[in-house]
Order: structure tokens, then C-alpha cells, then sequence
């Protein structure tokens, strides 16, 4: 059986961090899409609903992004 083994190469003296901080970036951008997608999928669904039914939940249509972002602003 063989033994697995592993090739490793050195990057150019800073270059390992500039790839650290770009795909920590692009992972902070990631989620913020992720997180304001979801949002703006549920103003969509809130938006569809008549006024009695955003009544029942105890908002009106003009307090949709307050109620869908209220985690943000409270």
C-alpha cells in the first residue's frame, strides 16, 4: 500500500497573507449577499400579503423594513 503524501510549496514573501485577507474578504461578502438576499426575499413575501394580513401580524406595508430589518435597528 502506498503512503499518501503531501507536495508543499512556499509563495513569495507576502503573498500568503494578501491570499488570507482576499478570500477572508470574499467570504465577509459572501455572507452579507447570503444575508441580504434572505431579507429582501422576505419584504418580497410580506409585501404580497393584503393589509389584513400584515395587520394580523401587527405591522403595516410601510413598516415592512423595519419589521424585516428590526434586529439591525433595536
Amino acid at each position: 500500500m502506498a503512503t499518501p503524501f503531501m507536495t508543499m510549496k512556499s509563495v513569495p514573501g507576502g503573498m500568503s497573507e494578501r491570499l488570507d485577507l482576499f478570500f477572508a474578504g470574499l467570504g465577509q461578502g459572501f455572507n452579507a449577499y447570503t444575508l441580504r438576499r434572505a431579507r429582501m426575499r422576505e419584504i418580497q413575501n410580506l409585501n404580497a400579503c393584503s393589509d389584513a394580513q400584515l395587520a394580523r401580524l401587527g405591522i403595516t406595508r410601510e413598516g415592512i423594513p423595519d419589521y424585516v430589518f428590526r434586529d439591525l435597528f433595536n
